[in-house]
């Protein structure tokens, strides 16, 4: 038996990102506790839909299926991505907890420690564990809020540093990460492809689309400040007769009063991850929309790869982990080019296209991501057969 304590970016649910879709795919003979983000004791402050995470931690574990248990934890001190001290105090507050919930009460002795965080190198002195394994999927230090970079740059060089394998998401953050340890594997992102590639066909129209005129191009994912607002008001503005549908929620803090201005513009709002591919399936173009900056560059975009798997006409900003795929994607280089790209893809006719993004997709499937990490763990020795 494996056991893995995943220390995840994201809560499990609602929304399924790369820690959620490999972990559940892990084998039967690995035991995965997975441990949910904390929020801070100001967080509801912040973002009242933080409210009810506040004391969830009370009802632990969730018990996704046999091997696979999901912890909250207790709120814990802000400010700890800012002062060094702070994080100290709080990972050191998380051990306890986690020795008392998770080793004591599942007699875990000597697990893998799965990190997505940086901030977790000061927890790896109270948690014993027989390997470090940290999937680099962000440039951390370039979010946004109470954020010391150079403290988190610092943080997430000592915990690459400490770990047995490293994996990254993006080029950019693989030629970073060779930096500081030798063991660093390129495993971009990945697609639930069975799940995505239903909106290859016609699927029932949702009735939120009901009035909604065609040409439709559409974009899935929460609206954070990555993604380029002014790109979607400027593609409103210039082309009225297009209808441009907003799948995702809008992110805390977020200012999208522009985009309601538009008659075109349609912001649905968070839809179940269940029903997404019956949106999709009723696009005709899927808008991938990425502000360029550092951030953007060192990002494997996940909702890129749901797209592949639509075989659907896919327009994107430049980005390095999507200009690769330029054979097959309309990658765009400003504004205007972006509005010429999206007609391009409006009245694309050649099916060769349709049967690459139908390839590629295949290949980028999570059990094809899941297995190659695994056997990356099994040549260093880490994990039990």
């Amino acid at each position: 038996m494996n056991d893995i304590i995943c220390f995840s970016t994201t809560a499990w649910e609602p929304i399924p990102t790369r820690k959620q879709q490999v972990m559940k795919r892990m084998p039967d003979n690995f035991r995965i506790f997975y441990i949910e983000p904390p929020i801070t004791l100001i967080g509801p402050l912040k973002d009242p839909l933080l409210k009810p995470y506040y004391k969830k931690y009370k009802s632990n574990p969730f018990k996704v299926k046999d091997n696979l248990y999901v912890f909250s934890l207790p709120p814990i001190i802000p400010f700890f991505n800012k002062y060094r001290l702070i994080n100290k105090i709080n990972q050191f507050n998380i051990a306890r907890y986690i020795k008392k919930e998770v080793f004591d009460r599942f007699v875990v002795k000597n697990p893998i420690i799965w990190t997505y965080m940086p901030n977790t190198v000061d927890i790896l002195r109270y948690l014993p564990h027989k390997a470090l394994v940290y999937d680099c999927i962000d440039k951390h230090s370039e979010f946004q809020g109470f954020i010391n970079k150079q403290l988190v740059d610092n943080m997430e060089a000592k915990l690459a540093a400490k770990s047995n394998v490293v994996f990254t998401t993006a080029k950019g953050l693989y030629d970073e990460m060779k930096n500081f340890n030798k063991k660093v594997h390129l495993i971009p992102n990945g697609v639930d492809f069975e799940h995505f590639n239903k909106a290859s066909t016609k699927l029932e129209l949702p009735k939120v689309l009901k009035d909604v005129k065609k040409p439709i191009l559409g974009f899935v994912g929460v609206i954070q400040n990555w993604i380029d607002i002014e790109l979607i008001e400027y593609i409103a503005k210039l082309k009225p007769e297009w209808s441009i549908v907003l799948l995702g929620p809008v992110g805390a803090g977020i200012n999208v009063d522009n985009l309601k201005k538009y008659p075109n513009i349609y912001m649905i709002g968070r839809v179940d991850y269940k029903e997404l591919p019956k949106y999709i399936s009723h696009f005709d173009v899927c808008l991938n929309i990425f502000k360029t900056n550092k951030l953007s560059q060192n990002v494997s975009p996940l909702k890129f790869y749901e797209y592949l798997a639509t075989t659907k006409p896919i327009v994107s900003t430049s980005m390095q982990q999507v200009n690769q795929f330029s054979d097959c994607v309309y990658i765009a280089q400003g504004y205007d080019d972006f509005v010429n790209k999206c007609e391009q893809a409006l009245n694309e006719s050649d099916i060769n296209l349709i049967n690459r993004r139908l390839e590629l997709s295949k290949d980028a499937s999570w059990q094809n991501k899941v297995s190659q990490m695994l056997e990356i763990l099994k040549e260093e020795g880490l994990i039990n057969e």
